[in-house]
């Protein structure tokens, strides 16, 4: 064996050590990976199900909206009913109830002014 084959034996083992240092890292990184991807199956599997409820929930919100909905239109709809139903009870009876009353004060009125002997009109005011 000549310097030249002694020196490229010698490089080709620096080499091989270098190779075998180097290969240590590169392993532990994919142990990393393996733990990264479990990691990440593990965190879909859970959110997979949540994404399922919360979906079912608004759905169920959206439902009890629309029902919520439908009735605050019956109530608006029974508030208009109502309105105009006092309104009328107020236009029909009330006009009459105060012709009524205006009469009975008359006739009140001049009972109690013909009961003292005096007229309507020739009594005194007091000042």
């Amino acid at each position: 064996m000549s310097g030249g084959d002694i020196a490229g034996l010698i490089a080709a083992g620096v080499f091989a050590v270098l190779v075998a240092l180097l290969a240590i890292p590169v392993w532990e990184l994919g142990k990393v990976f393996g733990e990264l991807r479990g990691a990440i199956r593990s965190i879909s599997d859970g959110t997979t199900p949540l994404i399922d409820e919360v979906t079912t929930t608004v759905s169920t919100t959206n439902e009890q909206l629309r029902k919520v909905d439908g009735i605050a239109a019956n109530v608006s709809d029974a508030t208009a009913n109502v309105s105009a139903l006092s309104s009328l009870v107020a236009a029909t009876v009330g006009s009459p109830l105060v012709k009524i009353a205006a009469f009975s004060y008359g006739v009140r009125s001049a009972f109690t002014s013909g009961a003292k002997g005096t007229p309507e009109g020739k009594r005194r005011r007091s000042r």
